[in-house]
């Protein structure tokens, strides 16, 4: 539980600062290592809020739970988040984690272990999904210029 408590509040800090930093970053549409751009890493991170939300919700109201894995190449790429405004994406993707944190800060202790498969991976404790979901938030935010000092 205090993993997961160091999580929530480092959750709650990189929200509060993305949504300082976000919309002050240049050039949202360039590739970033040849790979993604800024709004579509943004994008991949609403999708991310998407799927963990899922799991958020049903690890606490199921006995265990088996959810589909995340083709995220070709969610990035049917979403089209190149053609979307950035100041859009930026909102939307605030206003969903700041749900997500909600959620997080709300977890009924109880459900913490709740059993959760993702694709064909192992089953992992929901409280895993959720320190998990904050590292890869982090990771990504760094990759968009986002870094917390």
């Amino acid at each position: 539980m205090n993993a997961l408590r160091s999580a929530i509040a480092q959750f709650s800090t990189l929200l509060d600062h993305a949504a300082e930093k976000l919309p002050q970053l240049a050039d949202p549409a360039s590739r970033i290592d040849g790979h993604w751009s800024r709004k579509q890493i943004l994008g991949h991170l609403i999708d991310s809020a998407a799927n963990n939300h899922q799991r958020f919700v049903r690890g606490q109201l199921q006995s265990e739970l088996s959810t589909p894995g995340y083709e995220q190449e070709r969610w990035v790429e049917t979403e089209r988040f190149q053609d979307r405004d950035w100041n859009d994406l930026v909102q939307f993707w605030c206003a969903y984690n700041r749900h997500l944190l909600h959620l997080m800060l709300h977890v009924d202790p109880d459900r913490l272990q709740t059993a959760i498969r993702i694709g064909a991976d192992d089953p992992v404790p929901l409280e895993y999904v959720m320190i998990d979901y904050v590292r890869h938030l982090k990771h990504h935010l760094e990759r968009v210029g986002v870094a917390i000092e």
